[in-house]
Parts: C-alpha cells; structure tokens; sequence
C-alpha cells in the first residue's frame, strides 16, 4: 500500500497496536471484514471458508490480476467487486469501513495467504482503529501449489530440513536484508523466493559470486495451478538464460535447492518399524506429529 498510514483519534498511527484478544480459532465464526487468502489461481484451492465468505459478500475488495478471475466469476458474482490495484489505505479503509458500517457483507480478497507478503495487517489494524473488527482465513500459498506441481516435498528427510520463504533485494528490501545466498549456503533449506522472478538473473548471479554451486537443482514455476501453469527447471548456473527465453517477469515462485529434484531422500522413520517400538502408542503418536 502507499501512502501515509491513517492517524487515529488519539494520535497514534495504524501500525501501533492496541494487544488482541485471541478468543476464537481461525475455524471459527467471527465478526467483522475477513480477511481472505484466495489460493493460488485455482479456484478449487480456495479453502471451504473461504468460499462460505465469499458466497455470502455483498461487496469483495480483491487484489486485481493476482487473484483468477475465473474465481471471482464462480464464486462472486452477485457481488460488488472492487480492485485494490492503485489504491492506498485512505481509499480502500472508507470504503470497507462504509459498507461494514451500512450493514453489507465486506470481504477482503488477497492471493495465496494474506500471511506471506501480504499487505493485510496495515489494512486491518486501520479498520480497528475505525472500530470495525477483522480476521484472517488461512489460504494456499504458492509454494505450495509449486510443490504439489513439482510433484515433491519442500521438506525431505536428509535432504530439506527447512524451508525459506524469502525475496530478493530491490525496492522494499536493502542488499543486507537479502539472505537467499545464506539460506542456499546451508545445504538442506528449500529456498521460496516471492516477488522475485524480475530478478532471477541478478540472484543467481549473487550465488555464484558468493561460491554456491552452480548445479543446485531450480525450478521456475509460472502461475502455479493456473490454467497457464508453466514450469521451468534448471540449476543456479542454468536457470537465468531459460526464464529470459521463456519471457517471464512476474507471477513465478523460484524454488532453489535438492528437493525440488525429488530425490536422494532417506526413508522416514515413520515408516521404517521405528512408530512401532513404542508399548502404549505413545512413542508412535509423538513421531506421526513430529513428521508433520
């Protein structure tokens, strides 16, 4: 969002935060403008709430393009739409806070989870402050749909202990705020890099500069679960030369590290006898939740 932050009453600015009070689950009914994560593309990974909310709207602030239109066509057609594309938190609170306050069913639209590089919070802490009460709705980031189009884990046992979700230097984020160098350095992190398909070249750059090795596994995924879906793979040495020949500059989740190959895993112990050594269940229960 651009623009100033709206100033409340006592002075204080949208991003100073009064303490919430957590009393109901993300699963439960709740009052007030929720916040949604649409999915990646496909309407089919917008999540049963969601849908519930978004059936129900009379009016849905969406986040333009980077939400399918396919989805606001099936599931929001008897509503007032409105794009959130150029317009800043003095434009898009009134207009929430108005329809709230006239009694109309307002939902916030946002693409994959509004939780990862999302600008959700800044929207939400100003409706408080204009007494209208907000939530999250979970969604599926795009990782994830890149995942499951990838046809792997972004965890593998003895391969990917840990998963990054990160973006690359430019405009919002100074060359020392940028740690995918860092993260590819660790050997067993699968690196998420948001926002970054413009820059696809000067990352690689970076981690070949920095001494990463030149044939970690890529992979490139275009519009993750959209009817244009278009996967790209390669390795840190590869990768750059093959998005500039396909002409991709946004809407790319890159994925860098061993897992995106889907190989070289060990088997996990959940299945390898170990759930079974416990007397009571207990030991089994407590390596099924480990593994999840």
């Amino acid at each position: 969002m651009t623009g100033s932050q709206p100033v409340v009453d006592d002075g204080t600015t949208a991003g100073e935060r009064d303490p919430r009070v957590h009393e109901k689950t993300a699963g439960e009914e709740q009052e007030g403008i929720p916040f949604i994560g649409a999915g990646p593309g496909d309407p089919g990974l917008l999540t049963v709430k969601g849908r519930e909310l978004v059936e129900e709207a009379d009016l849905v602030v969406h986040a333009g393009s980077l939400v399918n239109s396919e989805l606001l066509e099936e599931f929001c057609a008897d509503a007032e739409q409105v794009s959130s594309i150029g317009k800043d938190l003095e434009e898009l609170i009134p207009l929430m806070r108005d329809a709230y306050e006239a009694d109309r069913t307002v939902v916030r639209l946002h693409s994959g989870d509004p939780a990862i590089y999302g600008a959700a919070l800044e929207q939400m802490d100003a409706l408080e402050h204009e007494g209208v009460p907000t939530y999250f709705v979970p969604g599926v980031t795009s990782a994830f749909a890149a995942s499951a189009t990838l046809r792997t884990q972004l965890t593998l046992n003895e391969v990917a202990n840990h998963v990054a979700f990160t973006r690359p230097q430019g405009k919002t984020l100074s060359e020392d705020e940028d740690h995918i160098s860092e993260f590819v350095a660790m050997g067993d992190v699968t690196t998420c890099v948001y926002l970054g398909t413009h820059a696809v070249r000067d990352t690689m750059d970076r981690l070949l500069d920095d001494g990463r090795d030149p044939e970690t596994p890529v992979a490139v995924v275009y519009h993750a679960s959209w009817p244009d879906e278009d996967v790209i793979e390669g390795t840190v040495g590869t990768i750059a030369d093959k998005v500039e020949d396909a002409g991709y500059r946004a809407s790319a989740l890159v994925v860098i590290g061993e897992a995106v190959s889907g190989s070289g895993y060990e088997r996990s112990y959940l299945y390898d006898g170990w759930a079974n050594r416990g007397s009571d269940g207990e030991d089994a229960a407590e390596q099924t939740e480990a593994d999840d």
